[in-house]
């Protein structure tokens, strides 16, 4: 059968029909467990939380725009530095915070009774921090993560966040003299993510 445009257009309406849009906004909030690639440190443990908007476009799919207040960094950072008072080499470690308004826009799929697979871009925009040198002020990461959504609408969440930009002046945070591996020179956010999201039903 040969379909012409017109038939294509009103096929692709149909199917919008069909697809009941529909709009809810919500709250997420959880506990994250963050570090710096390619440093010697601990995972830093605090907070986040935001606001989404979810546009679902189908049975099974859904685009979610996300706003998140998110609080990263690393622990226990070991720094090496040659103290200009008496002239040695020393060592400290230091807890580095790193803040961010996150601005993501996720992929949903739902299968099953609630099952969901998450991933989506993200831009960060550094909004508070206490490095004393770094590169990159703001951040583009990758997210990705899976959910389980209630009937009421409580959704509990796993997610793992990846960033690309070089954050870190590795030249301020150097190796030692023996060349012990203290700082690589691609230092990029890591973040894991666990928590609860709550969507509202709109009449």
């Amino acid at each position: 059968m040969k379909l012409n445009y017109k038939s294509i257009i009103a096929l692709f309406f149909i199917i919008q029909a069909q697809a009941q849009v529909s709009f809810k906004p919500g709250i997420r909030t959880g506990l994250g467990f963050s570090t710096i690639s390619e440093t010697h440190s601990t995972y830093k443990k605090d907070f986040y939380v935001g606001g989404f908007s979810e546009i679902r476009l189908g049975k099974y799919y859904a685009l979610q725009p996300e706003i998140t207040y998110s609080r990263q960094g690393s622990d226990n950072v070991v720094r090496n530095y040659n103290d200009e008072n008496s002239g040695t080499e020393k060592f400290n470690k230091e807890n580095l915070r790193l803040d961010y308004f996150s601005f993501t826009l996720l992929n949903k799929f739902t299968f099953g009774p609630g099952i969901q697979i998450q991933f989506g871009p993200s831009a960060d925009f550094l909004v508070n921090h206490n490095l004393v040198k770094r590169k990159d002020a703001n951040d583009l990461a990758f997210v990705t993560g899976i959910g389980y959504r209630l009937p009421s609408g409580l959704t509990f969440e796993a997610r793992f966040k990846k960033g690309f930009y070089d954050i870190l002046d590795s030249d301020y945070y150097y190796n030692d003299s023996n060349d012990n591996y203290l700082f690589g020179d691609y230092n990029t956010n890591i973040n894991f993510q666990i928590g609860i999201s709550y969507s509202f039903k709109v009449q």
